[in-house]
């Protein structure tokens, strides 16, 4: 079974919904001018016919206190007159062309609004990537070192904008989302970082109901602001970096992003190592006194894991990548040790704690899954996967340079 996605504006009449027989629940999105003001998913039973009275009772609870809030600050806090941002959109991405394409025509779908875009070609195995992106208009650079942050600092090292766009190839942005971007920096033009919302593209399949069920990559409705490296009242912040946002939609300054270093190679390698470096960079962004925001109208679509079996090695994926990211902080910043130590003593109970309310049904979802990411991260702790794979990324680069000197040689000895 699947759920329908409805995607409804409050200020024209809500729709008439019909589900099939093969559809057990709705995921709803509501919006007021665009904006999102609720999102949540709503089992029903197959065949169900709802009209716009309806809908509007299965989110009401939710969107009602948004609405009020979204029309007070329009009218006690207008928001100033928003300038294009400076920003180039990047999309990582490896051998997977259909998923692309799509990506790419989402962007284009803006109209004069769409930023110039860079495909970062990482590893690629043929030309097929690079066949796509010529007549799409996008600039194309090719990274041969595998590994995701290699693209990443690719794209920084090749990008010529004030902000850098991180959008994932399995992602379309909606139509709302540059404006949504532009917002947010004119509302905070110190922003070193935004982040957006993160909402299904389909939910056709069992295992994508599951992972949205569970909280898929939502953050929520509300804007978001985070400065600093304290936050009062959260002992574990900033290295809780999972409450900031996603890597499959993110913005970033350019020149901080680069006085950090970049993204830490070691992080987000694929199978050696995959994930951590989106956590990795919102906590150095912060925990450097700078800014982030998350601002909910920029908007993409992520196209879930179908399989079950893929979406339990991503939350394998993302145990490992968490407990990898506290292990590079610790060694990186010791006046952030306690907080790791808190915060690893934290996510430890939290994913145990997951897997006991998964077995007795307190929890959507099967116990493989809640298990899967508790063993990943017990497997990064147990086999050192940072330190490992920090010393792969580190022989990559040397290869990269003995390979490079020897092609630049002038042959005499």
């Amino acid at each position: 079974m699947g759920y329908a996605i409805v995607d409804a504006e409050l200020a024209d009449p809500l729709p008439r919904v019909a589900l099939t027989d093969r559809e057990d629940g709705i995921a709803l999105l509501l919006r007021l001018r665009g904006r999102p003001v609720s999102y949540g998913l709503h089992p029903l039973a197959p065949g169900t016919v709802l009209d716009g009275a309806a809908l509007w009772e299965l989110a009401r609870a939710e969107a009602a206190p948004s609405v009020i809030a979204q029309r007070l600050r329009a009218r006690l806090a207008p928001a100033p007159a928003p300038v294009p941002a400076d920003v180039t959109a990047v999309v990582c991405t490896r051998d997977r062309t259909d998923l692309l394409a799509a990506c790419l025509r989402s962007i284009r779908a803006l109209g004069d609004a769409a930023p110039p875009v860079l495909v970062v070609d990482n590893d690629p195995p043929d030309g097929a990537t690079e066949a796509l992106a010529a007549p799409s208009r996008a600039a194309y650079a090719r990274e041969p070192r595998p590994g995701l942050d290699f693209a990443r600092n690719r794209a920084l090292r090749e990008a010529g904008t004030a902000f850098v766009a991180f959008l994932d190839d399995d992602t379309v942005v909606d139509r709302g989302w540059r404006a949504g971007l532009d917002e947010a920096l004119a509302e905070h033009p110190d922003a070193d970082a935004v982040t957006g919302f993160v909402l299904p593209a389909e939910l056709r399949t069992e295992a994508q109901v599951t992972f949205e069920r569970r909280g898929g990559f939502r953050r929520g409705v509300q804007k978001l602001r985070y400065a600093g490296a304290r936050l009062p009242g959260n002992p574990l912040y900033p290295v809780g970096a999972g409450m900031f946002g996603a890597g499959c939609n993110m913005v970033l300054r350019r020149e901080r992003v680069l006085e950090l270093g970049g993204f830490d190679e070691a992080l987000d390698t694929g199978r050696p190592l995959p994930g951590g470096g989106d956590l990795d960079i919102f906590h150095r962004v912060l925990a450097s006194g700078g800014v982030l925001v998350y601002e909910p109208s920029m908007l993409v679509f992520h196209r879930h894991r179908p399989e079950h079996e893929a979406l339990r090695h991503q939350y394998w994926t993302w145990g490992e990548g968490f407990v990898s990211f506290l292990a590079k902080t610790y060694g990186a910043d010791r006046s952030m040790r306690p907080r790791v130590r808190a915060m690893l003593l934290w996510w430890l109970e939290y994913a145990g704690r997951s897997v006991a309310e998964t077995v007795a049904g307190r929890r959507p979802g099967t116990p493989d899954l809640a298990l899967a990411e508790l063993c990943g991260g017990l497997a990064g702790l147990a086999t050192g996967s940072y330190a490992r794979s920090r010393r792969r990324s580190d022989a990559i680069r040397r290869r990269t340079t003995l390979t490079t000197s020897s092609s630049s040689g002038t042959g005499h000895g």
